[in-house]
Formats: structure tokens, sequence, C-alpha cells
């Protein structure tokens, strides 16, 4: 075997593990954790969090034509003296909030 088949079959083994796993992240959702973090982030830039809470299993969701899985969840704070709570809805890959809605 000479180096250039070597370094060729190197060469096309890494590009093509390169875009396996870009092609899997995508397919796989991110972690509840990691979604609730920069949810709490968020909602810490206008003050104190008093409690939080998330579904931890992605569940599948439908908008009109989109289809997606999300994570639900609830944040609940106080607010010049006023308890607060909100329910979220966050796309399962992206981590983007998809709804905010007070209850």
């Amino acid at each position: 075997m000479n180096w250039k088949s070597f370094i060729a079959g190197t060469l096309t083994g890494l590009i093509g593990g390169y875009c396996l796993r870009k092609i899997m992240e995508e397919q796989v959702p991110l972690s509840g954790e990691k979604v609730l973090a920069d949810i709490k982030h968020a909602f810490k830039q206008e003050g104190s969090i008093d409690g939080s809470w998330m579904q931890m299993k992605p569940e599948d969701y439908q908008k009109h034509a989109i289809k997606t899985k999300v994570y639900r969840g609830g944040i609940m704070r106080t607010r010049d003296g006023e308890r607060e709570q909100f329910e979220f809805i966050a796309d399962a890959y992206t981590g983007s909030v998809l709804d905010v809605y007070p209850i």
C-alpha cells in the first residue's frame, strides 16, 4: 500500500465521520436540564426565580403544519410583591422557546 492511498482513505474516513456527527446532532434532542437552565437564565434577567419545573421527556407537538418534539415546563417568580407563574413550551432540538404564557 502506498502513502497516497493511505492518506486518501484516512481523509475520506474523517470527512465522513464529521458529516455523520453533524447529522446525528440534528436528530438528537438537547438535554432537558440544559433547556431549563437556558430558560431560567433568561427569566433571571428580570428578577429572581422562586421555583421551576419541566417534563424531562420530550413530547410530540404540532402547530398547524409544523411538527416537532417539545419540553413543557414552568417558572415561578415574585415581582413587585406579587407571585407570577408562567408555563412554557421549548423546542427539544434547538432549545428555542416556542410559547410562554402566564397561568
